[in-house]
């Protein structure tokens, strides 16, 4: 029997145990009230309030931009409308880099204002202070490893992450370091599914891919990619469920048709 059917609320041990028995957990992105409640009552494990907000919500070309209290008022959005699932909520750019101290403020301030269940952090060795100090104040961490995009300056490519051995060789290092911190699970994004399969193997945590092969023990997808809303972006590790794109633009045609010709509203549609 499924671990995830046995639970009426998904926890950080609720993974844990997902990973001993073998099952696959399940993550998407989310960023509002409505798609959290389809998402949680679909049977979603885990919805990870993404920085992703900034790109698909706000329209930036990267995560950059996006702050705390925004980031803080998707969360808010989202927890109000799951009663089971997992919620994660990103630690935007900035607010964490600097030292320990600012960090555990920031991770602080998204627990006691959104009622999320946990934070994630992007990096390994660098961010190992922070995630220590926020672990131990009670608060659980998700941690982020190959191609973390608030370093895309710094990367200067979205290209797989990790292909030669001396990158490898930290990213494996750094699984092992944030367990060590606390992490609860770590999210591995556009690695090669070799690399990912032994880093997965090494730890008792659970590792969640998005481009790193079916060996993680979780997938995660943004939603506006695997929903088929956004259809500009296309890598190889997205699976497309739905082409909402298509579907929305054919029923706002008709429904500016049916308004422009007097079709909508008719007589049952009217008081």
């Amino acid at each position: 029997m499924s671990v995830n059917k046995e639970i009426k609320k998904v926890t950080t041990n609720t993974l844990q145990k997902m990973k001993a028995a073998g099952e696959k957990i399940s993550m998407i992105t989310a960023y509002d009230f409505s798609f959290a409640r389809i998402f949680d009552h679909a049977g979603i494990d885990i919805i990870l309030v993404g920085d992703s907000a900034s790109n698909v919500m706000a329209g930036h070309e990267t995560t950059l931009p996006i702050t705390l209290d925004q980031m803080i008022y998707h969360a808010q959005s989202v927890v109000r409308g799951i009663d089971r699932c997992l919620v994660v909520v990103d630690m935007p750019f900035g607010y964490y880099q600097s030292n320990s101290d600012v960090a555990l403020a920031s991770a602080i301030k998204i627990m006691k204002e959104t009622g999320g269940h946990s934070v994630k952090l992007e990096g390994g060795e660098e961010v190992l202070d922070s995630v220590k100090k926020i672990v131990s104040a009670g608060i659980p961490v998700m941690g982020h490893l190959g191609l973390t995009p608030q370093s895309i300056y710094k990367f200067g490519t979205y290209n797989v992450r990790a292909k030669e051995e001396e990158e490898a060789a930290k990213l494996k290092r750094d699984a092992l370091l944030l367990q060590e911190a606390g992490a609860f699970a770590i999210v591995l994004e556009k690695i090669p599914a070799t690399l990912a399969k032994e880093v997965s193997q090494s730890l008792h945590i659970p590792t969640i891919g998005i481009g790193g092969g079916g060996d993680c023990d979780g997938q995660v997808l943004v939603m506006h990619d695997m929903l088929g809303i956004n259809t500009e972006f296309k890598p190889r590790f997205l699976r497309q469920y739905l082409n909402l794109h298509e579907q929305i633009t054919g029923a706002v045609k008709q429904y500016i048709a049916d308004v422009k010709s007097g079709d909508f509203p008719n007589e049952s549609e009217q008081y």
